[in-house]
């Protein structure tokens, strides 16, 4: 593994191939718990964890999944690592584990993950491939906790939980609702591909 194309995933995912907001990929989770900055911080660990983990394990086994049977077999090692993920949720912070509800489970079904075992992980050795799993997480973890900053700051008045917005703010409440996280994404997807990428673009 060169440090080269360690830097050149991580930039690619992190910006020009983020899953996010080039691949749209993975949104599901953007609907469903980005009205609340804490619950999505944790969403966004759980997916950090089982992508990396998921990564690591499909790239280590590559060599003996039968091509006949690998997107079983990929998709047994994503469900074992989210199912851990829900036990430890459950064991330190039941609260949180209760309000995300069934969405923690549905990580299993996050194109995200699939999509970067199938298209990296069973291609690439190990190391990389963990590289490569950290940074496609992070890649999508930021764009939702920058949505659920927003949507929690204007749809409750409050961040992690705590006011800070004064009675002078109307709460705008289609914020916390699935719409809101459409108007946001599709807001973030505006600024940077319209915006930052074509001025990035132009002073290079």
């Amino acid at each position: 593994m060169s440090t080269a194309t360690a830097r050149q995933i991580t930039f690619a995912n992190l910006g020009r191939d983020n899953p996010v907001f080039v691949q749209v990929l993975g949104i599901c989770s953007t609907l469903a718990v980005t009205n609340v900055l804490k619950n999505t911080l944790v969403m966004s660990l759980g997916l950090i964890f089982t992508l990396a983990l998921s990564n690591l394990t499909v790239s280590l086994l590559r060599r003996y999944i039968p091509s006949r049977i690998r997107m079983m077999v990929s998709t047994l090692i994503i469900a074992s690592y989210v199912i851990l993920v829900e036990i430890i949720l459950k064991a330190y912070v039941p609260d949180i584990a209760r309000q995300l509800g069934p969405y923690v489970g549905l990580i299993i079904t996050n194109c995200i993950i699939m999509g970067r075992a199938e298209a990296f992980a069973l291609n690439n050795k190990p190391g990389i491939s963990l590289i490569d799993g950290i940074t496609s997480g992070i890649g999508y973890s930021y764009v939702l906790l920058i949505i659920a900053f927003l949507r929690e700051l204007m749809g409750s008045g409050t961040i992690w939980g705590m006011a800070v917005l004064g009675d002078w703010w109307v709460k705008w409440s289609i914020m916390v609702m699935a719409p809101g996280a459409f108007f946001m994404l599709a807001v973030f997807i505006w600024v940077v591909k319209g915006l930052l990428i074509p001025e990035v673009e132009a002073t290079k």
